[in-house]
């Protein structure tokens, strides 16, 4: 997860390409709109052109880089309107898993959701965002395995890839916006455990639109309008 654009693969790593390079445009350390190039990659990275150009064409796919005839490669960009898109899926998408985990009867999985929250909480307590931001997805990820809907499971990793860099923005960014995070997501683990599913679905569909309308100006300010 600490690995940098500018590291090189181990032999070993060489087949996780896709990942690493995922991992350096969520974490933003290749920056929205930075150009890449299939040399560039194949030569920081230690790799031949061929996993290389396989890497950013499955990167494409997931729309986290694009692609234009005759001017090449770049990391998308960010933006309010990609950031509104993508929060107006997100705030009914999540809150359909929150509500369909809760009505799920695999207790085991449920009781993870506290070790899940007690990591958040020394993340949060170290003031460390980025490993509270890692935590936090392991529990959206958590609610979608406990909601075991494959095809709502489908759709949210589809978008949860254009989400993450925004999240970890917030995180990284915004003090405020850990601490709402802690504290709402903590009442939706405690519908969800205790099988409240139209309260889950509610909690989670308000926290994510709160956390939405309430940074849409420091979105703008950063990254701007957008197309």
């Amino acid at each position: 997860m600490d690995m940098t654009f500018s590291h090189k693969l181990s032999a070993g790593i060489a087949g996780n390409l896709v990942a690493v390079l995922e991992e350096a445009i969520v974490f933003l350390e290749l920056a929205p709109s930075e150009r890449l190039t299939e040399e560039d990659v194949a030569e920081r990275y230690g790799v031949s052109r061929s996993p290389a150009r396989e890497a950013l064409r499955s990167l494409e796919n997931d729309g986290l880089v694009l692609r234009e005839a005759r001017k090449g490669i770049w990391v998308t960009p960010m933006s309010l309107r990609d950031f509104d898109d993508i929060y107006r899926c997100r705030i009914a998408l999540e809150a359909i898993a929150a509500e369909q985990a809760a009505r799920s009867t695999n207790g085991a999985l449920k009781e993870q959701l506290w070790h899940v929250l007690d990591d958040m909480k020394r993340a949060r307590e170290a003031g460390n965002a980025r490993l509270f931001f890692q935590h936090d997805v392991r529990g959206s990820q958590l609610i979608y395995e406990i909601a075991d809907n494959p095809t709502l499971r489908r759709l949210l990793k589809g978008l949860e890839k254009q989400a993450l860099r925004y999240r970890y923005h917030l995180y990284r960014n915004d003090r405020s916006v850990v601490d709402l995070s802690f504290d709402d997501t903590a009442r939706v683990f405690r519908a969800i455990v205790d099988g409240e599913a139209a309260q889950a679905y509610t909690l989670e569909h308000d926290l994510i639109e709160k956390i939405w309308r309430e940074t849409r100006d420091a979105i703008r300010a950063e990254f701007g309008e957008g197309r």
